[in-house]
């Protein structure tokens, strides 16, 4: 009895250890990103104003402007990003997943980990070697054409991972009913997982919102609102690294601000993501 005694007061013991030294790690994990938001929200939110959001940036030494080209630019970027990204991504997740082996669904995986891996620096050279020089110039279809190859990698994933989740007696029913197959995943399992695929997107989203490299070869930047997809086009990424490596006071705290609302930005997208999965769960 004294020796189950005990045991049973070591387990305790190892229980309360092992809580106490995940709680440590999880604090740890979370202060940096605590005092991130902290000090952007301390540098930043003084330059919040409304005309941040609706102004255009003012030349040097001039008091006032904002980075409302910036922000409809990374709209623009992130749409033309997600018209291509998106469909490509879908079609790659939905081929791993239905191919289950073969040459080409290997081929076909492995080109999507190495995507995963590419440094985004690295596809940015490639996009302007295959888009930016064709073209003799910036523009925000390179820049858009950049992101989606960013994108199409955490899509595909994100959408086989979900598509395998999906019991096979879906399947088979709706192929009892003399569907094709290609018709129950187009009508009947590609819906039920619409709010898995979603959060694919929405973290494929957030991911390249922050991208900064590859615009800086491809959308470059401009002072300017939008002026033709043929034609450079502002971001809001590389306009906070323009402003934060000036020595103009404005323009620094202009891009404190604009770093804290991409990083708010993106907090929102990663939250609701994470309402997605819960409620999917």
């Amino acid at each position: 009895m004294k020796e189950l005694s005990l045991r049973d007061g070591r387990r305790k013991v190892l229980n309360w250890s092992a809580i106490t030294v995940l709680c440590v790690l999880s604090f740890l994990a979370i202060t940096p990103l605590f005092f991130i938001f902290s000090y952007l929200a301390v540098r930043g939110a003084g330059g919040l104003s409304l005309a941040f959001f609706t102004e255009l940036p003012k030349p040097v030494g001039e008091i006032g402007g904002g980075m409302a080209n910036a922000i409809g630019g990374s709209l623009i970027l992130l749409s033309i990003a997600s018209s291509f990204g998106i469909p490509i991504g879908l079609a790659c997740g939905v081929a791993l997943s239905e191919l289950k082996v073969g040459v080409t669904v290997r081929a076909l995986r492995l080109s999507v980990d190495l995507l995963t891996s590419v440094p985004s620096i690295v596809i940015g050279l490639f996009a302007y070697a295959v888009v930016v020089v064709p073209m003799r110039g910036y523009s925000a279809w390179a820049g858009g054409f950049a992101l989606s190859i960013v994108m199409i990698p955490i899509v595909a994933r994100s959408t086989e991972e979900i598509l395998r989740l999906v019991p096979s007696h879906v399947y088979e029913a709706g192929l009892a009913l003399g569907l094709p197959r290609w018709k129950v995943l187009l009508r009947l399992i590609i819906p039920g997982v619409r709010a898995g695929v979603t959060t694919g997107i929405l973290l494929a989203s957030a991911r390249v919102s922050g991208e900064t490299a590859p615009l800086l070869f491809t959308a470059f930047s401009n002072s300017f609102g939008f002026r033709g997809l043929n034609q450079p086009i502002a971001s809001l990424p590389v306009q906070i690294f323009t402003y934060a490596t000036s020595h103009d006071d404005t323009w620094r705290q202009l891009a404190w601000t604009g770093a804290l609302v991409l990083v708010f930005v993106v907090f929102l997208l990663n939250l609701v993501t994470r309402f997605l999965i819960r409620r999917r769960e």
